[in-house]
C-alpha cells in the first residue's frame, strides 16, 4: 500500500470510519518525497531508537522503520488504532503507544521500550503543540537530535539569528539547547487537507553544553521572556515592569556597566550578551543582600 496515494489513503480511512479532526491538527502527507527525505535527514541506524509524535497513517513511521533499531510512535488519536494495525504490519521493529506525549515519562518511556539505542526523535509534529511538544523533548535531555517538520513561521522563528524579525524568547530557548538547522520546505500540496501554510523541516542537534555559561540560567529565561513580551520597550523597561527585584535603576546601571545603550532593546542581544547581563543582575543582587 502507497501510503502516501491520495486515493489509497482515502479508501483505507474510509475503511476503517476515519474522521479528521482540525483540533488535533491533522493533515496527512501524499507526496512520497517527504516522508523518504525526513528518514534520510535524521541520519538513523540500527543503533537509533526513534521517538515519532504523531504518525497518521504511519507513512513516515514505515520510513523510520526500515532505517532504525526501534521506532516508537506516540498517538493521541485512539481512533486511528486499527489503521495503523493495518500499515504497520511487518514493521516488526515498531511500537505504537496510545496517548499524550505531554503526558508522558519521557525518560521513563525510552528506558522501557528502548533500551541501550542512542534516542533521537523524527517526526511530523500537530502544528498546535509544536511549542509545548519540542520544549518538552529539550527539556528532558534524552535525544541527540530532533529532525521534525512543523509550520515555517515557527521553523524560521527557532534558527532566527539576533536584529530579525523572526527572532524571540522560544528560539533563544531552542539554541540554548541545541544547534539549529533550517532543512528544506513542504509546500501545502503535500498534504491532505491542505494546510493554509507552508511547513519546514529542521533538525536541532542536541549541545553537550549551553552555548556560554551563566550563574542563573532561571533567571536568564526570566530576563528573555521580558525582553520579548513586549518588543517596543527598552530593555531597561522591559526588566524593570517584569522581572521581580529588578529596578529601572538596577537595569540601566547594568547596562551602562556592560557597555550597552541604555535605549537598547532585546531583539539586539545574543544569547551571550542575555547571559552577561544575567550574571551582572545577579550580582548586584547579591550585594545588596
Amino acid at each position: 500500500m502507497d501510503l502516501t496515494d491520495y486515493k489509497e489513503i482515502r479508501a483505507l480511512l474510509e475503511r476503517h470510519g476515519f474522521r479528521f479532526s482540525k483540533a488535533l491538527g491533522q493533515n496527512f502527507l501524499t507526496a512520497a518525497w517527504v516522508p523518504r527525505d525526513i528518514a534520510e535527514a535524521a541520519g538513523l541506524d540500527a543503533e537509533t531508537g526513534v521517538l515519532e509524535i504523531g504518525p497518521g497513517v504511519g507513512c513516515l513511521t514505515r520510513e523510520l522503520s526500515l532505517r532504525a533499531g526501534k521506532v516508537v510512535s506516540v498517538e493521541l488519536d485512539r481512533s486511528l488504532q486499527p489503521v495503523l494495525a493495518e500499515t504497520l504490519t511487518g514493521c516488526e521493529n515498531v511500537e505504537v503507544v496510545f496517548g499524550d506525549i505531554l503526558k508522558q515519562d519521557i525518560p521513563a518511556l525510552l528506558e522501557e521500550t528502548m533500551p541501550g539505542l542512542r534516542h533521537v526523535v523524527c517526526a511530523n509534529l500537530p502544528y498546535n503543540v509544536t511549542t509545548p511538544v519540542l520544549t518538552a523533548l529539550l527539556g528532558c535531555g534524552c535525544f541527540e537530535t530532533l529532525t521534525v517538520m512543523i509550520q515555517r513561521e515557527v521553523a524560521r522563528r527557532i534558527c532566527a539569528p539576533p536584529n530579525t524579525p523572526d527572532y524571540g524568547a522560544f528560539g533563544i530557548f531552542v539554541q540554548w539547547h541545541a544547534q539549529t538547522e533550517l532543512l528544506f520546505d513542504v509546500p501545502p500540496s503535500c498534504f491532505v487537507p491542505q494546510p493554509k501554510v507552508t511547513s519546514s523541516v529542521i533538525r536541532l542537534t542536541r549541545r553537550a553544553s549551553p552555548p556560554v555559561p551563566v550563574t542563573d540560567e532561571a533567571l536568564l529565561f526570566r530576563i528573555v521572556r521580558a525582553a520579548f513580551n513586549q518588543r517596543r520597550k527598552t530593555l531597561v523597561n522591559a526588566l524593570a515592569s517584569q522581572v521581580p527585584g529588578v529596578t529601572k535603576e538596577m537595569a540601566g546601571q547594568t547596562l551602562e556597566v556592560l557597555g550597552y545603550d541604555t535605549r537598547i532593546r532585546g531583539e539586539a542581544l545574543d544569547i551571550g550578551g542575555f547571559a552577561k547581563i544575567t550574571d551582572k543582575i545577579r550580582t548586584i543582587q547579591n550585594a545588596d543582600l
